[in-house]
């Protein structure tokens, strides 16, 4: 991921995993031989209890028919891409605009990629652990939930032949937010409040995390995010 300085995210990691645990999702892209290809899918990521352990791994799972998991190849890189909220930003909200007119619109938006070995598994019982995971990260609390027993078991046993798991095994994450760091603090107030009239719920999500930046650090400048194993 292209991160220059000041769109680099806060380097910590239990920020990071939060906003991977909220989002819920992943792209997960590899290569056929020929293009790349990808498929969204739900993921959790399991983390080390010792941060010396390394970054975890990501689980999910794919369908049977799906190629991807039998065209990448064993011990292959892949690449998992975890969007957060994004929007437009126009220059016609900046101070600068009025100023000088030497402004341009924009694209805000937080992301998150993980790189690392990827591993298709079809062990029934490791199949069955993650969805039963999945499950209950996502059931647990809500009134009358479901649970994997509720459905015979034999319809479960067929279903779970019908996926194949995803593991990948993480050896790079990068970490960017791009919320107007490299705009003067006018420019950057005057986007806040526009964002927040935006009808587009996402631009209110970017509008409430560029003020918690804001309130964070009260600057545009921060370290490169980039948590390599290396």
């Amino acid at each position: 991921m292209y991160i220059p300085a000041h769109f680099a995210a806060d380097g910590d990691l239990d920020k990071i995993a939060a906003f991977v645990d909220r989002a819920g999702s992943a792209d997960l892209v590899t290569f056929d031989g020929t293009k790349p290809v990808a498929t969204l899918l739900p993921v959790i990521w399991e983390r080390p209890e010792r941060p010396e352990a390394g970054y975890g791994r990501l689980l999910g799972h794919v369908a049977l028919n799906n190629p991807q998991w039998s065209t990448a190849k064993p011990g292959a890189k892949a690449l998992a891409i975890v969007d957060g909220p994004q929007a437009y930003v126009s220059p016609s909200w900046y101070q600068s605009t009025k100023e000088h007119g030497r402004t341009v619109p924009t694209w805000n938006y937080v992301s998150v990629h993980f790189t690392g070995e990827v591993t298709f598994r079809k062990d029934p019982e490791w199949l069955r652990d993650v969805v039963t995971r999945l499950t209950e990260k996502y059931e647990d609390g809500r009134p009358g939930r479901w649970w994997v027993s509720d459905a015979p078991e034999k319809f479960i046993a067929g279903q779970l032949r019908a996926i194949v798991g995803m593991e990948l095994v993480i050896e790079q994450v990068e970490a960017k937010e791009k919320l107007s760091q490299n705009r003067p603090e006018q420019d950057r107030s005057n986007v806040i409040a526009a964002l927040r009239e935006e009808a587009e719920p996402q631009a209110r999500e970017i509008a409430g995390l560029m003020m918690t930046r804001e309130a964070q650090d009260g600057s545009a400048g921060t370290e490169l995010a980039r948590i390599t194993s290396e």
